[in-house]
């Protein structure tokens, strides 16, 4: 499983999940607690999320509020 936040313009801004493994069918939860991958607080905005597992990829669209 991978899962990776982006802004607007398409830059990464943090990955939370890299090659993960998770049991198919169960509920999951990932918190993301707003930083990017320096550890620097993100501003409140749209972000979008990407998730790839077993070969399959979903893009969303997310709203931060600080």
């Amino acid at each position: 499983v991978e899962l990776t936040i982006y802004n607007v313009r398409g830059q990464k801004v943090r990955t939370l999940l890299n090659g993960a493994h998770y049991t198919a069918g169960q509920l999951h939860t990932i918190r993301w607690n707003g930083t990017n991958e320096a550890g620097h607080r993100v501003s409140s905005g749209t972000y979008f999320y990407r998730l790839t597992a077993n070969g399959q990829t979903q893009i969303k669209k997310m709203l931060f509020l600080r």
